[in-house]
């Protein structure tokens, strides 16, 4: 009997793609990414369907853009909601997911089978015949919970913060389904003649940034933080500034960079764990995909900004490696612009499993296998009702509503993003172009009323 792959998915939380070996950054310790993507396929443009974590990641599990799936602020995907767990479930997968997920409506597995660690929890608007007088009697403004930037930047260095401990906890876990599934020694009931499809999604390297005193002493002389920024004069792209020297110090900026290195090294060693322990148990890594990503990216400090939300390449540009040598060659890169929704039409395609319809999903399957004639070389982000980008080639054209200007990056003449092309005559055609573009998005000011979906 044919059966279908096993598959793994490795995913983390604000990780910008620059920090990896594999991309080239000669400071970070990242040997199983790094190997992932030697025998694997990186895709060198992938990018976030939207720039912040809860969006982000409802729209990978969908494969949906954030107007598609109703997603575009923090809101999760309604209850019975189709996703890539639950079509492969439907399959007679062992769907398992260790760590975050970031869903907050009763509907907390979303079409994975078993959670045996993650975050599980609902939201308060969710909460099932809530007292809206009971609830209000303890609300508390964002800012008084959620710290600046700045005070992020200023309280980094050595330190277990609760994400280390739910990281390590969850490749704990990860590592017990492992075993369950393939071994079970004591009750000899192994679950191995189902496929596993096992996501390990960890928090780091999310704020706040900590980590242990090996990886901060061995870090910390040798990052070199982004200092000299220019704020673009944007009244979007400027928000979330940290001042070199004003509002932190030179030291404090390296000091919060070396703890982010750390914690992109932390991953990689769990992600090992996992590895090593597929090994043990007599798997052939070259029989499973594997795929490695980030719901967005960090930052961290250039253009003088911190976290994420914005459509800047270190924001919205996101690692992908898929690996599985029997399926097609490792050892590539692949430059066409591809997005996180278009990872549940490539696992079906794949795994010879049906890809519903209405998806914003392109299957990334003739890529992996070099057959990139008739790619669509268009990428989407959005977050909030209004900021939309949308990539063609080299060209990133932004809307961020009726009350601010449009953004034009054209990343083969200018990688750094610091010039904005909008207002350039040589570019007319194509900014009319993204305009019509936008529209059948359903965004701008001539938004299609019956927008459905990307069209793909």
């Amino acid at each position: 009997m044919n059966t279908r792959p096993n598959i793994l998915f490795l995913m983390s939380d604000e990780h910008r793609p620059d920090v990896t070996g594999y991309e080239g950054n000669t400071v970070v310790r990242t040997p199983v990414l790094d190997e992932l993507a030697k025998t694997g396929v990186v895709f060198q443009n992938a990018y976030t369907p939207s720039p912040i974590c809860v969006p982000g990641r409802q729209c990978l599990l969908s494969g949906q853009l954030p107007k598609t799936c109703g997603c575009e602020g923090w809101h999760d995907l309604q209850p019975g909601y189709m996703t890539f767990a639950r079509q492969f479930a439907r399959y007679a997968y062992s769907t398992v997911c260790c760590g975050k997920l970031h869903h907050q409506t009763h509907d907390q597995m979303q079409g994975w089978t078993s959670r045996p660690a993650g975050d599980i929890s609902v939201a308060t608007p969710h909460v099932e015949g809530r007292l809206a007088e009971e609830f209000k009697r303890y609300e508390r403004p964002f800012a008084d919970f959620k710290w600046s930037d700045t005070k992020e930047v200023k309280r980094a260095g050595i330190g277990r913060s609760q994400i280390v401990v739910n990281d390590e906890d969850w490749t704990d876990a990860s590592l017990k389904v492992i075993e369950r599934h393939f071994n079970s020694a004591q009750y000899d009931r192994e679950q191995s003649q189902r496929p596993l499809f096992l996501k390990l999604s960890l928090i780091a390297p999310h704020y706040p940034y900590q980590t242990d005193a090996e990886k901060f002493g061995y870090y910390l002389n040798r990052v070199e933080p982004f200092l000299n920024q220019t704020p673009s004069a944007h009244p979007f792209l400027c928000r979330r500034q940290v001042r070199p020297g004003e509002d932190a110090s030179e030291r404090e900026l390296r000091r919060a960079t070396a703890a982010y290195y750390g914690m992109v090294e932390s991953i990689d060693t769990h992600y090992g764990r996992v590895l090593d322990q597929l090994e043990y148990v007599g798997q052939n890594l070259d029989d499973w995909i594997i795929i490695y990503t980030s719901d967005h990216g960090e930052m961290l400090g250039e253009h003088g900004i911190w976290e994420k939300q914005k459509f800047y390449e270190a924001s919205a540009r996101v690692p992908l490696v898929i690996r599985w040598p029997k399926g097609f060659d490792g050892g590539r890169v692949i430059q066409e612009n591809v997005n996180l929704c278009d990872l549940f039409a490539t696992l079906c395609d794949l795994s010879d499993i049906a890809i519903p319809d209405g998806l914003d999903s392109r299957s990334l399957a003739p890529l992996l296998k070099g057959e990139a004639t008739n790619w669509n070389n268009e990428t989407i982000s959005q977050f909030g009702p209004h900021n939309v980008m949308i990539k063609q080639d080299n060209l990133k054209y932004q809307y961020y509503g009726p009350e601010m200007p449009e953004v034009l990056f054209d990343l083969e003449k200018n990688s750094a993003e610091t010039t904005d092309y909008i207002n350039d005559p040589t570019y007319a055609t194509d900014i009319e172009t993204f305009r019509v573009r936008l529209s059948e998005l359903g965004h701008g000011p001539n938004a299609d009323p019956n927008y459905t979906n990307a069209g793909y």
